[in-house]
């Protein structure tokens, strides 16, 4: 029922899209972040940072403050909005908000298995998780030994249970089998997300569709250079990546052949989005790559305000706090450890 959404829409989801269109007025500015760029210390980040929304989060903490301090502080306060429209959420935009926290959820699965393969510290691990994947049984993931435990024991009373279809095995976890288990679940994710949103139709349909393609070929993308000059052969490659996106099927053919970054390169030359990502890039260099697709998916997050009587804002909005985050947390790490001359290598400007 494209272009009929304005009809119904305000009904359930007028007072939660203001909400988050107010929010994201919020987001730090290129002003704020020169005037965060020219702080000599955290305690100048903090200062500058009391005039924006983080203000109330960070005022009562004591000097000296910690880069983890800030990040944490932040990350609390989106975590504080999401919570907030969740609750105010009706259905299908209450199943949508929940879908954006799976990918965190399944981040905090492999962080929590790879840190106790480690012989990692339990507590000290859940700590560093993030607070949207956070579910009841977290914890107890530490004593499962190989794929199908960690289902048994675990998983299978969490929203990530029918995504492990595909991953359950007897094989014992190592650090190669928990990379694969977190590419086949995200895979999963994207692909159960994206049809939801089909479902959905309208507006939400063509922006979340543009969004998941871009998530999509960013993983196949990223899943083919981490796994040059690996064990994985062509086959396994391939079952990584998602069913659907601009690269889907042909592209996803030639990825799997790749053997360097320069066949990738090759490969991307025919797809013109990424064409022009990898343009800016010098050969044989991929270090600057995961700037440069942060670069193209801020682009992409901030047309969907464009539009309006759609529920992709939701995503756009909270995967925007998330850089803006990422970005806070590279200044504040320059700024402590005194490499003021690196702050741009990283910092993604959203508006």
């Amino acid at each position: 029922m494209y272009g009929f959404e304005a009809l119904t829409f305000n009904i359930h989801g007028g007072y939660l899209e203001a909400i988050v269109r107010g929010h994201r007025s919020g987001l730090l500015t290129a002003a704020d972040y020169n005037n965060l760029c020219q702080c000599e210390t955290l305690d100048d980040i903090k200062m500058h940072l009391s005039a924006t929304e983080y203000g109330p989060y960070l005022q009562n903490e004591p000097s000296p403050l910690h880069t983890t301090t800030i990040v944490e502080k932040c990350t609390l306060k989106l975590v504080d909005e999401y919570k907030h429209m969740l609750c105010q959420a009706t259905e299908p935009l209450s199943t949508f908000l929940e879908y954006i926290t799976y990918g965190h959820m399944i981040d905090n699965v492999v962080l929590i298995v790879t840190g106790t393969l480690h012989e990692r510290d339990v507590q000290e691990l859940l700590e560093k998780c993030h607070p949207l994947g956070m579910f009841d049984s977290i914890a107890t993931l530490a004593v499962a030994q190989n794929m199908r435990e960690l289902y048994r024991l675990v998983l299978v009373d969490t929203p990530l249970a029918p995504y492990f279809s595909e991953c359950i095995t007897s094989e014992d976890l190592d650090d190669m089998n928990i990379e694969i288990m977190r590419n086949t679940l995200y895979k999963a994710y994207l692909e159960d997300f994206y049809k939801f949103c089909q479902k959905l139709g309208g507006a939400t349909a063509e922006i979340m569709s543009d969004l998941l393609a871009f998530e999509a070929d960013r993983r196949a993308i990223n899943i083919t250079i981490n796994s040059i000059g690996t064990e994985l052969t062509r086959d396994d490659r391939r079952k990584l990546y998602s069913n659907f996106g601009l690269l889907y099927p042909y592209g996803h053919e030639e990825l799997a052949a790749c053997e360097d970054i320069d066949q990738v390169r090759a490969v991307m030359e025919k797809y013109p989005p990424y064409q022009t990502i990898f343009v800016r890039l010098s050969y044989g260099e991929s270090q600057m790559l995961d700037k440069a697709f942060y670069e193209e998916e801020v682009k992409r997050l901030c047309l969907a305000f464009e539009q309006q009587f759609h529920y992709a804002v939701f995503f756009a909005y909270m995967r925007l706090r998330e850089q803006e985050i990422r970005n806070l947390m590279w200044i504040s790490e320059c700024v402590a450890q005194n490499q003021k001359s690196r702050i741009h290598d990283s910092v993604v400007f959203t508006f």
